[in-house]
């Protein structure tokens, strides 16, 4: 299988509702964001995916979230924010900018800190992977 992948990083806020402080408060965390697109198959250009239009895709992604407060920006159905959520709000946006590719699988990982990650993983043809 062939991958492709880049990673940024963005700092957010958000609250665990319920959570002792520092989760329970208002809290920021500089979020690293790994995506990586996988395939059986190159397309005919040699390629998994174009690693610029993968790259812009997560770059418009973050822009949206960089600095903000997260609760503001995912929607209702993605609360309360965990990496998980924000992992798979990161797959849909990326998803909508890279369509429909046969075959191709996009991974996300959304590391809260050195050691601690969520994530979310589903096919870019419309059925889900995991």
């Amino acid at each position: 299988m062939y991958e492709t992948g880049t990673a940024l990083t963005v700092t957010a806020f958000h609250v665990m509702p319920g959570m002792p402080p520092p989760e329970g408060e208002r809290h920021s965390h500089d979020y690293r964001l790994d995506v990586v697109v996988r395939r059986d198959d190159l397309d005919e250009r040699g390629m998994v995916v174009d690693l610029d239009v993968l790259d812009g895709a997560l770059r418009a992604a973050a822009a949206r979230v960089d600095g903000a407060d997260l609760e503001g920006v995912l929607p209702p159905d993605a609360q309360p924010v965990t990496v998980e959520m924000f992992a798979r709000w990161v797959h849909g946006q990326l998803a909508t900018s890279l369509g429909t590719l046969p075959g191709a699988t996009l991974a996300i990982r959304v590391w809260e800190s050195p050691d601690a990650f969520g994530g979310y993983t589903a096919d870019l043809d419309g059925t889900s992977s995991s």
